[in-house]
């Protein structure tokens, strides 16, 4: 087998979540949805394309989560 220095690519097959959530969180997420769409001239984007990136942002800077996650992968 070829030693390369591309790693054995993680897990791809996307998962399905379904959440409810407030009114407010609702009209928030389209307010953002709205600006999303003036910044970048993207009217194609919906909130469902915007959660996972969002969450994604928010889970990246936060340094304790990152700090604990790593801290309990190091045991598995």
């Amino acid at each position: 087998m070829a030693d390369i220095k591309l790693g054995r690519l993680p897990e791809r097959t996307p998962v399905k979540i379904a959440i409810t959530v407030t009114p407010d969180l609702d009209g928030a997420l389209r307010d953002y949805l709205s600006l999303y769409h003036a910044t970048y001239d993207d009217t194609a984007a919906s909130i469902a394309d915007i959660i996972p990136a969002m969450l994604e942002a928010f889970l990246d800077s936060d340094r304790a989560f990152a700090r604990a996650r790593k801290i309990s992968n190091r045991g598995a």
